[in-house]
C-alpha cells in the first residue's frame, strides 16, 4: 500500500505521536508511507522514525483550500492508495479533493472525546473508545472501528531509570513524587491540572510530597502562579513546572504516582507506575482491576459532578501514598494490561486490517454529505472569526486563567462556559 498519513497537527501530543508510531509500523510492515502535516516540534520525531515528510501549507482556515489542492496533488503524483487523517479538519482537507473528486479511499481517526458532526457520514471512522464508537455508528453510514491509543511497550518499559530526573529537580528519596505529563492547555486539560495542584496542596502540610507538571502551553503562566502560592504557603517547593520534555519517559519512571489521562495515562502504566486517571469536572479514579472495564468503555478520561475543590483526588492520592505494597501491585497490573491490550504491535496489526478492508470497499462518495459537512464547517469557521464571538471567547479564557492563577476552582459556571 502507498499511504498518506495526516495528523491534525505536529505539536507534542499523544494522538500525534500515536499517528506517527502507527505510520512507522505500517512502513516497517513493507508499505510506502508519507506523513503530511503543518510543521511543528514532531517533525524531528518523524525523521527519527525514518518516514518521509511533506510539509502542509499553513493556511489557518478549516477546511483549507490550499491544503485540499496540495493533498490532491500529492495523491496523484505518489499514486496514493489510501489517505489516513486524524480529526475532522484534516479529514475535510483530504475529503474535498483527493477523496471526493479523485476517488482516493479515505479513513479518519477521531481521538477527541466527541463524535464530530463535520465528518461526512460516508467516511469510514476509527474511534478511540467503545462509547464513542457506539455513538458514531448512530450517525455514520460508513464502517466504524474502535482502536484505543496504542503504546510502544518496548520503548516505554519499567526498566527506564528516573533517578536523574528526580536529582535534577531536587526530589529526594524521601519525597513522594506525583507526576503529570500533559499539554498545559485550557481545553480538556486545565481542570485536571488545577485539581492535581490543589490536591497536593491539601496534603503537603502532612506528607513530604511533590507534584511535577511536565509540559507547556497557554495555561503555563497561570499554573505557575498558583504553584508559587502553594510553595510559599508551605515554605518549600511542593509544585514544580520544568517545561516540556521531548522524551518524558524519565519523568514517568521517576514518579511514585502518575495522574493523567489519555495516552499519557497509558504510557505511565507501560512504565509500571500506579495511576490515577483524571478527566474533567472533578473526575478521578484509581486504575485498578475494579475500574478496568470502566476505562475500556469510556477511555482513560471521564466526567464527574463538577464539585468544588479537589478532595476526591486528595483522598485517592493519600490512599496510595500510605500503601506502597498496593502501589507496587497496581504498577505491575497496569504494565500487564497495557502489554496485552494496548501494545503498538497489536494496534498496527489491527490498523493494517482496517486499511485492507477500506481498500476492498469502493469509496462511498456523496455530494449531499459533502454539502452538509461544508455548510457545518463553514458556519463554524465564520463563527470563529466573528469579532463579537472572538471577544467573548477571549474574555472567557481570561476568566478561566484568572481562576486558575489564584482563584477558587472551578470558576463560576457562567464564566467557565458550563
Amino acid at each position: 500500500m502507498r499511504l498518506l498519513v495526516y495528523p491534525h497537527d505536529l505539536s507534542i501530543g499523544g494522538s500525534q505521536i500515536n499517528a506517527i508510531d502507527l505510520a512507522a509500523g505500517a512502513a516497517a510492515a513493507g508499505h510506502e508511507v508519507i506523513v503530511y502535516g503543518i510543521p511543528g516540534p514532531l517533525v524531528d520525531y518523524i525523521a527519527e522514525r525514518g518516514l518521509r515528510f511533506i510539509p502542509a501549507r499553513p493556511l489557518h482556515y478549516r477546511p483549507a483550500p490550499s491544503r485540499i489542492a496540495q493533498i490532491a496533488t500529492i495523491a496523484l503524483r505518489n499514486r496514493i492508495d489510501l489517505v489516513h487523517t486524524y480529526e475532522w479538519p484534516s479529514c475535510l482537507d483530504a475529503y474535498y479533493g483527493a477523496s471526493l473528486f479523485l476517488n482516493v479511499p479515505l479513513l479518519c481517526t477521531v481521538l477527541s472525546m466527541d463524535v464530530m458532526p463535520y465528518v461526512p457520514a460516508s467516511v469510514p471512522l476509527i474511534m478511540g473508545t467503545a462509547d464513542l464508537g457506539a455513538q458514531a455508528r448512530k450517525v455514520q453510514r460508513s464502517d466504524v472501528w474502535v482502536l484505543e491509543p496504542p503504546i510502544d511497550v518496548d520503548y516505554d518499559n519499567p526498566r527506564i531509570d528516573g533517578s536523574a530526573f528526580r536529582s535534577r529537580l531536587g526530589v529526594s528519596a524521601d519525597d513522594f513524587l506525583v507526576v503529570s505529563v500533559s499539554r498545559l492547555a485550557l481545553d480538556l486539560k486545565l481542570d485536571a491540572l488545577v485539581r492535581a495542584l490543589d490536591a497536593v496542596d491539601m496534603l503537603a502540610g502532612q506528607y513530604p510530597l511533590k507534584l511535577v507538571l511536565v509540559g507547556d502551553g497557554p495555561a503555563r503562566e497561570a499554573l505557575a502562579s498558583r504553584a508559587k502560592a502553594v510553595n510559599l504557603r508551605h515554605g518549600r517547593d511542593v509544585v514544580l513546572l520544568p517545561g516540556a520534555e521531548m522524551d518524558p519517559r524519565p519523568a514517568y519512571a521517576a514518579a511514585d504516582l502518575v495522574v493523567g489521562m489519555g495516552s499519557s495515562a497509558l504510557r505511565a502504566l507501560a512504565i509500571g507506575r500506579p495511576l490515577i486517571v483524571q478527566g474533567e469536572k472533578a473526575f478521578s479514579e484509581i486504575f485498578e482491576p475494579t475500574t478496568y472495564d470502566l476505562f475500556l468503555k469510556q477511555g482513560f478520561y471521564g466526567l464527574s459532578d463538577a464539585s468544588a475543590g479537589s478532595h476526591r483526588l486528595a483522598r485517592q492520592i493519600e490512599e496510595l501514598l500510605l500503601d506502597p505494597a498496593r502501589r507496587s501491585r497496581l504498577g505491575s497490573y497496569g504494565r500487564q494490561v497495557v502489554a496485552e491490550r494496548f501494545s503498538l504491535k497489536r494496534a498496527i496489526d489491527l490498523q493494517l486490517d482496517i486499511y485492507r478492508h477500506v481498500l476492498a470497499s469502493p469509496p462511498r462518495r456523496s455530494f449531499a454529505d459533502a454539502a452538509r459537512s461544508a455548510r457545518l464547517a463553514l458556519t463554524l469557521e465564520f463563527a470563529n472569526h466573528d469579532p463579537a464571538r472572538k471577544k467573548s471567547k477571549k474574555l472567557r479564557e481570561l476568566a478561566i486563567l484568572s481562576a486558575a492563577r489564584s482563584g477558587r476552582w472551578p470558576p463560576e459556571a457562567a464564566e467557565y462556559g458550563q
